[in-house]
């Protein structure tokens, strides 16, 4: 009798439950990896000021990276990120080149003190990266061209949405024709 296993292969199992990292993670990776890249977290650190009351430990990049991994989930609230984000918040944190997570009541506290100044110094350090690489450099590997040959850009942060769509389009002669 012949077996289909390579003798190689061991497999192992457990009845301990391990949970396994959200969908979202690896994009998150890729976006932080990217961010880093391009000095947003340092630049983050040493432009933008707040004020602080008692948020102990936490810097204003800790906040900053619980926002933009809450943005790259794409939970529908943030109490759903928490909770699955939570048993890997050490790895998270690392991303951003942070140590711990903050709690929600601190973000919450955070949110709540965060003044125009601070949010106006968060815009400039995007803005500024922004200038630095515009979009217009990048290859037109993707995005939608229209009947008229205009290429458009397109962003989808939601991976399982449909971003641009067919639609009917309009049938006359001063129009080229549809491919």
């Amino acid at each position: 009798m012949s077996s289909l296993c390579d003798p190689s292969v061991n497999i192992q199992t457990s009845s301990c439950s391990v949970p396994s990292t959200p969908s979202w993670f690896g994009e998150l990776t890729f976006l932080a990896h990217s961010l880093r890249c391009v000095s947003i977290f340092s630049a983050i650190s040493e432009c933008v000021r707040f004020a602080r009351r008692r948020f102990g430990l936490y810097e204003v990049i800790d906040f900053v990276a619980v926002l933009l991994g809450y943005a790259a989930s794409s939970e529908r609230i943030l109490e759903a990120f928490y909770e699955h984000v939570q048993p890997f918040d050490d790895a998270f944190m690392a991303l951003f080149g942070r140590e711990r997570l903050p709690a929600r009541s601190t973000l919450s506290s955070f949110l709540a003190a965060l003044d125009q100044q601070a949010v106006e110094a968060l815009l400039i350090v995007f803005l500024e990266d922004l200038f630095a690489r515009p979009l217009e450099k990048v290859e037109k590997t993707g995005g939608l061209w229209d009947r008229q040959g205009t290429h458009w850009v397109v962003f989808d942060v939601d991976g399982t949405r449909q971003a641009a769509r067919q639609r009917a389009l309009p049938c006359t002669s001063d129009l080229p024709p549809a491919n």
